[in-house]
C-alpha cells in the first residue's frame, strides 16, 4: 500500500531507501552527508513510500533570503524524484500540493531548479523560469597576490580538525552577500564540501575566511567565502588570484561596491513562485552553495 511519509530520517529502512532513490536519480552520495550530523531540521523530505521503499519524493529546506540586507521567509524544493517502476502515477504532482499545502502561506518565496525534462511541469504549480546572471571581473596582474602563501591552507575534510572548521564556519557565517545571499543553508553547504568541492577549499588564516574556489585556463571561479563577519570581497579574490588568473568569475551576487563586475546570462532551470506581492529581485545569482 502507498503511504505518505514526511521527515523521516531516523527510519533507518526508509532513510536508505531514499538515499538509495537520489543516487540512482542523481548520483547523490548522502550517506557520509547524514552519517556526519549535516542532515538537519530544515531539510524535510516528502515521500510517498511502499512498505520500506521510497518510490517518489519532494524534499524541502527551509532557508531565508536576504534580499538587501532583509530577510525573507523562503522554501527551496530539491531531490524531485521518482521510482522508475511509479512514474507516470502523479505522485510527484500530488507531493508539490502537499508542500503547497503546507508551506503556501508560511514563506514569501518558494523556488527549485529543474533539468531540461521536466520544464513543463513546474509552472502547473505557479513556478516562473527566472534566468541568473553570473559576475564576473578582470584581475590586473599586478594585483593578484600569492594564492598559496603560508597564510592559506588547503583544508582536507578527510581530517577531523579541517571538517571542524568548515562546519563551525558554516553553522555561524554570514550570508556571503547582503546584497542578495541566502541563511540558514549550512546543511547544503557542508554537503557540498564533502562531495562537490572536497579539494577545493581553502582557509585564509589573516582574514579568517574559508574559500571555495577553483583556477583552470586563466579563470578563478569562487564558488562560496565563508566567514562569521563582513568579507572584503575584491581583496580577498586578489590573495586567491595568482599571476595566472585573468579573470575572477563570481557564483553567487557579489554586494560590494568597490567591485568593478560584468553580468552574464546564466541558464541554470531556475524557477521561482512568488508566495506574497514581493517579487523576486531581477540580475541576481544564488550562492553556488545554497542550490539543492
Amino acid at each position: 500500500m502507498v503511504e505518505f511519509m514526511k521527515d523521516y530520517k531516523h527510519n533507518d529502512a526508509l532513510r536508505r531507501s531514499f538515499f538509495r532513490l537520489a543516487e540512482d536519480t542523481f548520483g547523490l552520495q548522502l550517506e557520509h552527508w547524514y552519517e556526519a550530523g549535516f542532515w538537519n531540521e530544515r531539510y524535510i523530505p516528502y515521500s510517498y513510500t511502499e512498505g520500506d521503499q521510497v518510490i517518489a519524493n519532494v524534499s524541502v529546506n527551509l532557508l531565508e533570503l536576504i534580499i538587501n540586507g532583509v530577510k525573507f521567509r523562503t522554501v527551496q524544493l530539491g531531490t524531485v524524484m521518482s521510482h522508475p517502476d511509479y512514474r507516470g502515477q502523479g505522485l510527484s504532482a500530488r507531493l508539490m500540493n502537499k508542500v503547497l499545502e503546507d508551506y503556501g502561506t508560511q514563506c514569501e518565496f518558494m523556488y527549485l531548479f529543474a533539468n531540461d525534462t521536466v520544464l513543463d511541469f513546474y509552472p502547473k504549480f505557479g513556478f516562473q523560469p527566472v534566468e541568473e546572471q553570473i559576475f564576473s571581473m578582470n584581475c590586473p596582474p599586478a594585483s593578484a597576490g600569492s594564492a598559496r602563501s603560508a597564510a592559506t591552507r588547503k583544508l582536507d575534510l578527510s581530517i577531523s580538525r579541517d571538517l571542524s572548521l568548515v562546519s563551525a564556519f558554516a553553522a555561524q557565517r554570514l550570508p556571503v552577500s547582503e546584497r542578495f545571499g541566502v541563511s540558514g543553508a549550512d546543511g547544503l553547504l557542508m554537503f557540498y564540501c564533502l562531495n562537490v568541492f572536497s579539494g577545493n577549499i581553502y582557509y585564509l588564516e589573516n582574514e579568517d575566511v574559508i574559500a571555495i574556489c577553483q583556477q583552470e585556463s586563466g579563470r578563478l571561479e569562487i564558488y562560496d567565502l565563508i566567514s562569521t563577519k563582513p568579507v572584503a570581497v575584491r581583496e580577498t579574490a586578489m590573495k586567491l588570484a595568482d599571476s595566472a588568473t585573468e579573470t575572477i568569475v563570481f557564483h553567487f551576487t557579489p554586494g560590494d561596491d568597490d567591485l568593478e563586475l560584468v553580468s552574464t546570462s546564466c541558464p541554470s532551470g531556475l524557477f521561482v513562485r512568488n508566495q506574497s506581492s514581493l517579487q523576486y529581485p531581477a540580475n541576481v545569482k544564488l550562492p553556488a552553495t545554497s542550490i539543492a
